[in-house]
């Protein structure tokens, strides 16, 4: 008999693989709600096809391309309204982080400033502990570029850091 995961293990799945998820989408759209909603369809998304509950790459890939999707209608959209009403080209705000102390103001700050190859892989790695496998598979790179991307973001971050200081 297959193994097949049952509705209450998609719950406990969703749960848990969420918050991450949601910080993962964040750094894509403007708004949380944004993010939560990128994290709802590509978490339907996945179930629909009936992968594998355990595939957090696959998932983290399915949230990505979800959000991918969402910021390619965005920017058609915009185009459409611009034409029609003559309006500013529509642009997509940085990631913000909410941050309560100095030292967590400036981290956010640091890691606003990488480039967005870096701070999805930096994102992917620290918090939701995925592999550098699991991180290669999600962005169709290799794990040695995933672990580059990932090196160059902690020296920048270090140097911005030490700079602020």
């Amino acid at each position: 008999m297959e193994n097949v995961a049952t509705h209450e293990d998609w719950r406990v799945c969703f749960a848990e693989a969420a918050p991450g998820l949601v910080l993962f989408a964040r750094q894509f759209v403007r708004s949380i709600a944004d993010a939560e909603d990128i994290v709802q369809e590509a978490f339907v998304k996945f179930w629909r096809k009936q992968h594998p509950i355990e595939n957090r790459a696959l998932l983290f890939a399915t949230v990505r391309s979800t959000a991918l999707d969402l910021l390619r209608r965005d920017v058609r959209r915009a185009r459409r309204e611009a034409s029609a009403y003559a309006a500013a080209e529509h642009s997509v705000a940085p990631p913000e982080f909410d941050a309560i102390t100095e030292s967590q103001q400036a981290l956010a700050a640091a890691v606003d400033q990488l480039p967005a190859e870096q701070r999805e892989v930096l994102v992917m790695k620290i918090w939701n502990e995925l592999t550098f496998a699991d991180i290669g598979t999600v962005l169709s790179i290799s794990q040695n570029t995933a672990a580059s991307r990932y090196r160059y973001a902690l020296a920048a971050l270090k140097k911005n850091l030490i700079s602020h200081e």
